[in-house]
């Protein structure tokens, strides 16, 4: 019989537990079947972890992208080469994931047997070139850019991980807009930082 009502008791909190988030949160009616079988709670003390990304940290990391590519234009124009490669430096290192292994990058401009950057000097020499393992980078982050507008089409987010598809739309110094399609996936780390693991983008297809 002690058996029996073990199992009833357990049933119970099961039935009236729900899970949200990556925590179990138990409703008063369950805590109130728990105080009356002999077990306390100590939820006050409980330590939550939460690692879901959110709709509002995948824009700011878009932005951020985009605000790094307009710097690393200015910088180039005002500044020059190196300090140009410094800052692209700096924000592949923040952005970009490649401290965890392979970033999945195909950039907009690149051609075979280089089309695929999987590491961080490949991703560096597109950006602003100089680098003669990759002859034919030029720099795309060096082409005068001035704005950057990102047109989500979805967003697609799943605990740690989210993944963007869509437009981005460049304009440069001259008024010249150019639009690629994006898809990017972005990893948060130990530290709460959302870090793109995934990066495609292309021109769109003109029949």
């Amino acid at each position: 019989m002690k058996i029996l009502s073990i199992k009833a008791n357990i049933s119970t909190f099961l039935a009236a537990a729900t899970v949200a988030s990556g925590t179990l949160l138990v409703s008063p009616a369950s805590m109130a079947d728990s105080r009356s079988s002999g077990v306390v709670s100590t939820s006050q003390s409980t330590v939550v972890v939460n690692r879901a990304i959110t709709k509002e940290e995948v824009l700011a990391a878009q932005r951020a992208w985009g605000d790094a590519l307009v710097a690393i234009s200015t910088t180039y124009e005002t500044k020059g080469i190196e300090a140009a490669r410094a800052l692209a430096e700096e924000v592949i290192d923040k952005a970009y994931g490649y401290q965890f292994g392979a970033v999945l990058f195909k950039p907009t401009l690149t051609l075979h047997p280089q089309t695929f950057r999987t590491t961080r000097a490949g991703a560096l020499a597109y950006f602003v070139g100089g680098d003669p393992a990759f002859p034919v980078d030029k720099g795309f982050a060096l082409k005068g850019w001035r704005k950057v507008e990102i047109k989500n089409t979805g967003i697609f987010i799943a605990g740690d991980t989210a993944t963007t598809m869509g437009n981005v739309i460049l304009t440069d110094k001259d008024g010249k807009v150019v639009t690629v399609d994006k898809t990017w996936q972005f990893l948060k780390d130990d530290n709460g930082n959302l870090r793109i693991i995934l990066h495609h983008s292309s021109l769109p297809y003109t029949p």
